[in-house]
């Protein structure tokens, strides 16, 4: 009998006003809805602000969003390449890129990004002639494709002819009637 009526308070208890918030306090705490006819934004636009803000993990989902959204194009892989470049990831941005300008061989962004990665690649006369197409497809308007372009070709000035590099010193020696070998010191 006791047990019932202490179980009897504790129910009663429990069905008590706690002072919780009533139904017009509550409706301050409930987000507000989705507006269905709304458009979302532009999984590119996103992912252009994130890379800006350096925050490249989040801008490769708002361009695979993108990519799912419009579809595989030029703009979307370029952006793709551009996401795994800032990650350090240059085979993968390589590739990306070079299927967009598949797509689309005059798109700029695309060639300027594929002319910093095989900088980064150690590839920089084949970057030279990337950062010449995009110099010229831009009309030397961009401030950033002149540079990239300026320091490719100091970089092949530099491994073509560089004056510190001692020259290997040749010998001619003659071996017998008319035969003579070129000896070098390496």
């Amino acid at each position: 009998m006791k047990r019932t009526a202490i179980a009897a308070l504790c129910f009663l208890a429990a069905c008590g006003n706690t002072g919780g918030l009533g139904p017009s306090e509550a409706s301050r705490n409930v987000p507000p809805g989705a507006d269905r006819r709304g458009e979302g934004v532009d999984g590119l636009l996103v992912g252009h602000r994130l890379l800006e803000a350096n925050e490249p993990d989040l801008a490769l989902k708002a361009y695979l969003r993108a990519a799912s959204e419009q579809g595989i194009n030029a703009d979307v892989l370029s952006a793709l390449g551009s996401a795994n470049l800032a990650l350090g990831r240059l085979g993968q941005s390589e590739q990306l890129l070079r299927r967009a300008l598949e797509l689309d061989p005059v798109f700029v962004p695309a060639l300027n990004n594929l002319g910093v990665v095989l900088m980064e690649r150690g590839k920089a006369g084949e970057a030279r002639v990337v950062f010449q197409q995009a110099f010229a497809l831009d009309s030397g308007q961009s401030d950033s494709i002149r540079q990239n372009l300026q320091s490719a070709i100091e970089k092949t000035e530099v491994s073509v002819y560089d004056p510190t590099v001692e020259e290997p010193k040749f010998s001619l020696v003659r071996r017998g009637q008319g035969s003579y070998v070129l000896l070098s010191q390496l």
